[in-house]
């Protein structure tokens, strides 16, 4: 009985932060006519093209904050730019998923969580490490796989990883990242560290049998793990309300009484608040959180995607709501530095990832016999025929 009564007052707990979330959501976006695709299929709306102002929400946070922000944005997304640049040249290969317009999905989160955290996400996955302080040479140099990558070459644009800044990639299987973050979370559970895994996926991935098993484990065992899907609209080339019956996705976390909300990922405020009250619920030992980050990304799904199943207007209907113009707005609005040192800041970054490609071009391939390295634990593992 006792345990019936604390189920259903999960569930009221639940219905009612569903509703609040609801609610929060429908004041800080503006209504817009949808637009219909000319296959019938509904694209997403776009959350407003009202002009870029202060809000509550920024009240809270310091010149410093909005700074690292600031930079940090601009360097993901120098970083993209360039990286689209050099595949149009063939100089990057394979497959190659860009991040623009998604960027304060990941300078929210930096900034709300510990440095010993741990990162998992799927195949678009330039921003993450850059964010948590990896070397745009390594990354850069990974894209041309060459020897001095972040993964010694031979992971490429969908699997970077690095460990020194608790980055565990990068993962291609779509969902498959999601058991592999319930797994990080019940590490750091297990060995009482007080550290979290933070988790991300796309919104194709919600409809995995996987991500339905990790978020039961999750949720019976408490692990601390942030589930955190980027919902830009589409899964590939098709819109959420072709492929999900289920369109605003953080409802499905609460199939498992999951504490689950909406988030306005256009305004790194919100991501910074939503991941510091997920964060603090799972260092108290009460287990995950499932955050549905509202975000658009201006390019295709990857570098081969025309995206013609958008239209111009939509994607200027975002671009409107740019976040790294939302901080830029306030950081000038507050006179925490000028046009022109924010153009300096710009100008640096510019030949940060101007010399990682010159690093990148310089670096040497990685030698035949580096294909057995790193495939097992034991460095002698004795049945690998050659």
């Amino acid at each position: 009985m006792a345990d019936t009564k604390v189920k259903a007052a999960s569930k009221a707990s639940n219905s009612a932060s569903k509703a609040k979330a609801q609610a929060q959501q429908s004041a800080q976006e503006p209504q817009v006519e949808t637009v219909q695709q000319p296959d019938s299929g509904q694209q997403p709306t776009p959350q407003g093209k009202a002009p870029v102002q202060a809000t509550q929400a920024n009240q809270a946070f310091d010149k410093e904050t909005y700074m690292k922000w600031f930079e940090s944005m601009m360097l993901m997304r120098r970083f993209e730019e360039k990286a689209g640049q050099l595949y149009g040249q063939q100089k990057i290969k394979g497959f190659c998923h860009l991040y623009i317009g998604q960027e304060a999905c990941v300078a929210g989160a930096v900034s709300a969580l510990h440095k010993d955290d741990k990162w998992i996400t799927a195949y678009r996955d330039h921003a993450h490490p850059l964010a948590l302080g990896t070397s745009p040479n390594a990354l850069m140099a990974e894209l041309f796989a060459k020897e001095t990558g972040c993964s010694k070459g031979k992971g490429g644009s969908m699997h970077m990883f690095d460990k020194a800044v608790n980055f565990v990639g990068g993962h291609g299987i779509v969902g498959g990242q999601v058991p592999l973050g319930a797994g990080l979370a019940f590490a750091e559970k297990y060995n009482k560290t007080g550290n979290l895994c933070i988790c991300y996926m796309g919104d194709g991935a919600v409809r995995q049998g996987a991500l339905h098993e990790a978020f039961n484990m999750a949720m019976l065992w408490k692990l601390p793990v942030i589930f955190v899907v980027e919902n830009n609209g589409y899964a590939m080339g098709t819109s959420v309300q072709r492929t999900s019956n289920v369109t605003d996705l953080y409802t499905i976390g609460e199939a498992y009484d999951m504490p689950s909300e909406p988030v306005d990922a256009m305004q790194v405020e919100e991501v910074h608040n939503a991941v510091a009250r997920a964060a603090e619920r799972a260092r108290a030992g009460e287990g995950p959180t499932f955050l549905e980050f509202k975000t658009y990304r201006y390019k295709g799904h990857s570098m081969s995607d025309p995206a013609k199943y958008r239209t111009k207007e939509e994607v200027e209907g975002y671009r409107q709501r740019d976040t790294i113009e939302n901080v830029r707005a306030v950081i000038l609005e507050r006179q925490y530095a000028t046009e022109e040192e924010l153009q300096a800041i710009d100008d640096r970054i510019k030949a940060v990832v101007a010399e990682s490609v010159e690093f990148a071009e310089k670096s040497p391939f990685p030698p035949a016999e580096e294909l057995y390295q790193d495939v097992y634990v034991q460095s002698d593992y004795p049945f690998i025929r050659e």
